[in-house]
Order: structure tokens, then sequence, then C-alpha cells
């Protein structure tokens, strides 16, 4: 009988252990669940905060490129033959083959397939003939901009700023 009795309050014992387990769980899954809420919530202001954030910044980047822009324009505007000469120049050897020179001097059209080449040929880089598109429009640019700065002023404003010489 004695084996029964310890039996039993081990039975006994284990129930109220479990019990007591359950309890606590419940307790740690609410603390839990609470803890949850509250790291949501600041979740959800930082979320706030971060657009708020962003949308100030997107709005700045917007005036400073506006600003950027009008005083481009108003450089572009004001340059001689000779400075717009030196200006294609240097731009073409550092940057001929996105055709900035081509903007500069007005060629819009001449411009934008250079830089439409370039852009076919950074997408095919991957297959391995767009390094050549590339490297030919570099090329093309290189030898604009060196033809450019070796003309004298009066000769390239003839060719290229009356007489609308596009290439080379």
């Amino acid at each position: 009988m004695s084996d029964e009795n310890n039996n039993k309050d081990l039975s006994d014992d284990l129930n109220d252990m479990l019990g007591d387990a359950k309890e606590g769980a419940k307790k740690a899954a609410s603390k839990a669940s609470e803890k949850a809420s509250e790291f949501a919530e600041e979740a959800k202001e930082l979320g706030k905060e971060a657009k708020e954030k962003a949308s100030e910044f997107a709005e700045e980047a917007k005036e400073s490129a506006k600003e950027f822009t009008e005083g481009a324009k108003e450089t572009f505007a004001k340059a001689s033959g000779d400075n717009k000469k030196i200006l294609a120049g240097v731009l073409a050897i550092l940057f001929g083959s996105l055709g900035i020179h081509k903007f500069i001097l007005g060629y819009n059209k001449e411009g934008g397939i250079l830089l439409g080449i370039t852009v076919i040929g950074y997408i095919l880089v991957c297959v391995g003939i767009g390094v050549f598109i590339v490297w030919l429009t570099a090329l093309i640019g290189l030898i604009e901009g060196i033809v450019y700065l070796t003309k004298s002023d009066e000769e390239f404003y003839n060719t290229y700023q009356v007489g609308k010489k596009p290439w080379f």
C-alpha cells in the first residue's frame, strides 16, 4: 500500500508541476506577446520616421539637382566658341563614350546615338561583345576630343558651331 501512496503522491506532484509549468508557459507567452506588440509599435514609428526622412532627402535632392541643372544651363549658354571647344574636347576625352561632348555642342541626335550604343554595350558586356562596343565608342570620343582640341578657335567655331559638322 505504501507503493500505491507513493505513486499517488508522485502523480499528484507531477500533476502540480505540470499545472505550474502550464501557468508559467502562459505567463511567458503573454509577456512575449506584449513585448512583440511593443516592438511592432516601435517599428511602425521608426518606419514612419524613416519615410519622413526619405521624403525630406528626396525633396532636398530634387532642389539640389534643379539648382545644378539651372547653373549648368547658364554656364553652357554663356560659353563662347573657345570655351565650348575646350569643354567639348576635355569631355570627349574623358567621357566620350557617353556622348556628353555632342550634347554640349548641340548635337542631341548624335549624342543620343553614342549614349544608346554605349548603354547597349554595357548590357552586352556579359556576352563579351559589349566590351568592344564600349571600347569603340570611347575611342570615337577620344579621337573627337583630340580633333576638337587641335583645331584653332576659328576653325572649330566655323566647323562645329556654324557648319554643324556632327562627326569628327
